[in-house]
């Protein structure tokens, strides 16, 4: 019997990694997608230190879907892991390309995977849909418009397709980070080894200390992988108790 198959997007960036770590460790077969992909020598790095994956380099959805189910004509679980540069400023100052830029990475393209996806998701016994999104609309800061709008819509995506897919036995669920450890939003040289950094994380986090990916990873497999498709349209904050209630005065 062939294994399941997890498509992962976006893989190099955010919880890209310890989603292939642990979808990986459960026993997928394991196929991922990212921008940097259409680079040969970038593709050439990552499976040389990854090489139990399937590599592909296409970038439109359809095309994506459609590698990920030639590799043993299965999808078992998409993971949809968006991430992009957020863009702060007030309103008038923004740019719409800007804009659109963010809405075309974090709730366009997802929209697309997800529709293309679905068709082979169904044709499974048990299949599952596991969105990456963001925790940041708990608490818009000033200048955040353009990422707030956009994580706001990938969530309300996983809302409405949770419903749809409902009937067919297909949960469709979020993790929403924030003050997660990883490159694409907050590095290592910043947070984690310069010490203003790391006493701005300890005074905001109420955990004191960023998420570590092993441990998005450990929900990422449970989404992946639970029994029952009862838990659906879910945005599971993942933020170490963030947002803080303000101090009432004295």
């Amino acid at each position: 019997m062939n294994k399941p198959v997890a498509l992962i997007t976006n893989a190099l960036a955010f919880a890209g990694p310890p989603a292939v770590d642990a979808l990986l460790t459960a026993g997928f077969q394991v196929v991922v997608h990212d921008v940097a992909f259409v680079s040969l020598e970038v593709q050439q790095q990552y499976r040389t230190t990854n090489p139990d994956v399937v590599i592909v380099p296409d970038q439109s959805p359809a095309e994506i879907v459609e590698a990920a189910w030639a590799v043993s004509h299965r999808l078992d679980v998409l993971v949809s892991n968006d991430a992009y540069r957020p863009i702060h400023g007030p309103v008038e100052a923004a740019e719409i390309e800007n804009l659109q830029a963010t809405l075309e990475r974090l709730v366009v393209f997802p929209f697309g995977i997800a529709s293309a996806a679905i068709p082979q998701l169904k044709a499974q016994a048990k299949a599952r849909i596991v969105f990456i999104s963001s925790n940041r609309n708990r608490l818009p800061l000033r200048g955040g418009s353009i990422p707030d709008i956009a994580r706001a819509g990938a969530n309300a995506l996983v809302k409405s397709l949770s419903i749809e897919l409902a009937p067919h036995g297909i949960p469709v669920n979020a993790i929403a980070p924030n003050y997660l450890y990883s490159e694409t939003y907050y590095p290592k040289a910043r947070f984690v080894d310069d010490p203003a950094g790391r006493a701005y994380i300890e005074q905001t986090v109420p955990a004191a200390r960023l998420g570590q990916p092993q441990e998005i990873g450990e929900l990422i497999h449970y989404l992946a992988t639970m029994q029952g498709s009862f838990m659906t349209g879910a945005i599971i904050d993942f933020s170490g108790g963030w947002p803080v209630a303000a101090a009432p005065p004295n």
